[in-house]
């Protein structure tokens, strides 16, 4: 019984002086919008004004591309542009167009180190595709080059697959993926030469494939562009025996109505 009241009294001890630490960080660092740095209600968040500029992706759109349709065309209904280049990939799910607030937080993660935003970006991924991940097996990250690493320090993708890890309570599979050649950044390049770009760039280490082999895999990158990216690391996927892949971006850019 004393054992037990000294274990309680501790956990309150330790909850009071936790909440003591958040309170002072939340003077120290008030909780502002991640875009435009208005004050809001809590740290990871938009203020209702940015968050209603996001455009979001929503149903109805397309179950194998994610394009999102003007008008709902029925149950089971895919887009032209998948109909007439089928994705290696099974299916794509992603938050919202890369325009705006979107592409604000793509950059800030990936190009001016916000890795604060990633638990939140992740949320809403997590809900964005909530019924893939569910029947998921493991979440892989779209791989960087050791070099590219070696730069900027991090993964973005990394990250954002490892808070959606955290969230949902599939395992990261961190090393089931690697990026075998140096390529050049997408940025700039034709679909064309993305693609040629990225052909044969990842695999499956060896002696990994059993991390793969016959599992549901929830593949996580920033942005879908061009899919080039994606495909090729898809490729590499189910050459190992993975028996499905869901590409779970952030963001993705929409190049015509549908």
């Amino acid at each position: 019984m004393w054992a037990h009241l000294v274990q309680k009294s501790a956990s309150v001890s330790r909850y009071r002086a936790g909440a003591v630490l958040r309170g002072l960080f939340h003077v120290i660092y008030p909780p502002a919008c991640a875009h435009c740095h208005i004050h809001v209600a809590s740290h990871h968040a938009l203020c209702p004004r940015c968050w209603g500029e996001m455009r979001l992706i929503e149903k109805p759109y397309c179950p194998v591309l994610g394009l999102p349709f003007a008008h709902d065309p029925g149950e089971g209904m895919v887009s032209p542009q998948a109909m007439a280049h089928p994705p290696v990939f099974d299916r794509l799910r992603s938050v919202a167009l890369h325009e705006g607030v979107a592409r604000h937080l793509v950059h800030g993660l990936k190009y001016r180190d916000r890795v604060d935003l990633a638990p939140m970006m992740a949320g809403w991924m997590l809900r964005a595709a909530s019924a893939e991940v569910a029947e998921a097996d493991a979440i892989v990250a779209v791989p960087l080059h050791r070099m590219r690493i070696f730069r900027r320090m991090f993964n973005q993708s990394a990250e954002l697959a490892r808070h959606l890890s955290a969230q949902s309570g599939k395992p990261f599979l961190a090393e089931a993926l690697v990026r075998r050649k140096r390529t050049r950044q997408q940025v700039g390049l034709t679909a064309n030469q993305r693609s040629l770009n990225v052909r044969g760039a990842f695999g499956v280490p060896e002696g990994r494939e059993d991390l793969v082999f016959g599992k549901r895999i929830v593949l996580v990158d920033d942005v879908y562009t061009t899919g080039a990216t994606v495909g090729a690391a898809t490729t590499a996927l189910k050459k190992a025996g993975a028996a499905d892949v869901t590409v779970l971006t952030f963001a993705r850019a929409l190049t015509g109505p549908i």
